[in-house]
């Protein structure tokens, strides 16, 4: 039997934008790799009523609920109280899980109020799921034929408590095994993968072949269904390598954050070091490259040149191009690039200049118009861009030179032509 499955998220703060459900999204993954067909995401603020009606309904669709939030100590916590009453059950006081929760108080050095032993009340009958990463236990029960698994709504207790507890409770109903591979190209947009790869798309029953677009790139996913991960692993193979043979080096990656990691990856196994010079970007390709953890290894530092006159006097761009051409073209870039790599002592830099908007610079550059370099050891390159396109929105401008800056020096660092 194939099980499926709805993820029912708890909370009004969810509904009014106050907080991204990374829950659903997380847990999806974690079900997926159990074979478990996740077909609903809903969501329903904290009524009692209104919990309810959503219970029955995913009662009505899918032999297994998980839930999310709703198992604190306040009065709006009302998952427990509503699913044991749709499923015939009692709460129960449990007191292990009032003793855990008393612990937690004190190791924080905290008092605790009376209203937290709300949550070691739980359905008769039920596994308790420990939370050692927070107060609110949850909960796993089976009632006629559906599985119910409660856990709570923060996602720094929510993923490991369904990882560390739920997941072997679930896995008795796991029949297979689904696998995902993700290629991360850049470099040729949606609707152009998409058309090289239709007739295979078309072609794939299992796996399955889908992209997804993300800000200035393109992610393929392959996914498997199989009664083990290696038997998984095989159907993707040939059709990961049919894909490479499509689009050669515009794929960067595979199971990958992104062009960074990539990037450091990349300069931490040639034993280089990495500066940034950014003017239009602000020290976003620096942002980015320290988002990514043991980036220090490689990474030395950024100089953000936004004016003029920081070009030229901590850059060594020269002023009489300055004047000249001013700061938005090629030899500007290049220098820009160079400068970075000797003030910051590094063995590569990149650099970006441009006009990201809203409005044509001084001297009439239209917006979008950005120039990204690389310096080596061996020379210096640089990449005329025209971003502005019919969605000229300021931040998509900054990524996509971000992006292409990090993309020269992928390209460098693989042994392919950087511009």
């Amino acid at each position: 039997m194939s099980h499926t499955v709805e993820i029912l998220s708890v909370g009004t703060e969810l509904l009014l934008g106050s907080i991204v459900n990374s829950d659903a999204q997380a847990l999806s993954r974690e079900l997926s790799g159990l074979g478990l067909n996740v077909l609903y995401h809903s969501v329903v603020g904290d009524n009692p009523g209104r919990l309810r009606a959503a219970v029955e309904l995913a009662r009505s669709r899918a032999d297994v609920i998980v839930t999310t939030g709703g198992l604190g100590p306040t009065c709006d916590d009302l998952t427990k109280q509503t699913l044991t009453e749709c499923f015939g059950r009692k709460l129960v006081f449990h007191p292990e899980c009032a003793r855990e929760i008393r612990a937690f108080f004190a190791r924080m050095g905290r008092e605790m109020t009376d209203n937290n032993l709300q949550q070691a009340y739980l359905p008769e009958g039920c596994r308790v799921l420990d939370n050692a990463w927070g107060t609110a236990p949850g909960c796993a029960f089976e009632a006629d034929g559906t599985y119910v698994v409660m856990l709570p709504g923060p996602p720094a207790e929510c993923l490991p408590m369904f990882r560390e507890r739920a997941l072997p409770w679930l896995a008795r109903l796991s029949e297979g095994v689904i696998r995902s591979r993700t290629l991360r190209v850049f470099g040729l947009g949606e609707s152009a993968v998409e058309d090289k790869l239709r007739d295979r798309m078309n072609q794939l029953q299992n796996p399955t072949l889908a992209p997804y677009a993300k800000e200035g790139e393109v992610e393929l996913r392959i996914t498997a269904k199989a009664d083990t991960i290696e038997a998984a692993d095989a159907l993707i193979a040939p059709v990961e390598g049919q894909v490479r043979a499509i689009l050669g080096d515009l794929i960067y990656g595979a199971d990958v954050s992104g062009l960074p990691q990539v990037v450091l990856e990349g300069a931490r196994a040639r034993g280089l070091t990495l500066g940034t010079a950014e003017s239009c970007t602000g020290g976003l390709i620096a942002k980015r490259l320290t988002d990514v953890p043991g980036a220090a290894s490689v990474f030395k530092g950024g100089v953000v040149s936004y004016h003029c006159e920081v070009k030229a006097g901590l850059l060594g761009v020269s002023q009489a191009l300055l004047d000249e051409r001013g700061a938005v073209c090629a030899p500007v870039a290049e220098q820009m690039a160079q400068g970075a790599r000797q003030a910051l002592g590094t063995d590569l830099a990149v650099a970006v200049t441009g006009v990201a908007g809203p409005d044509p610079d001084e001297r009439g550059n239209p917006v979008g118009l950005v120039f990204t370099a690389l310096a080596t050891p061996g020379g210096v390159w640089v990449r005329q861009l025209n971003l502005a396109g019919m969605r000229a929105r300021r931040d998509r401008i900054r990524n996509l030179a971000a992006n292409h800056a990090l993309d020269m020096a992928r390209r460098w660092l693989a042994g392919l032509p950087p511009a």
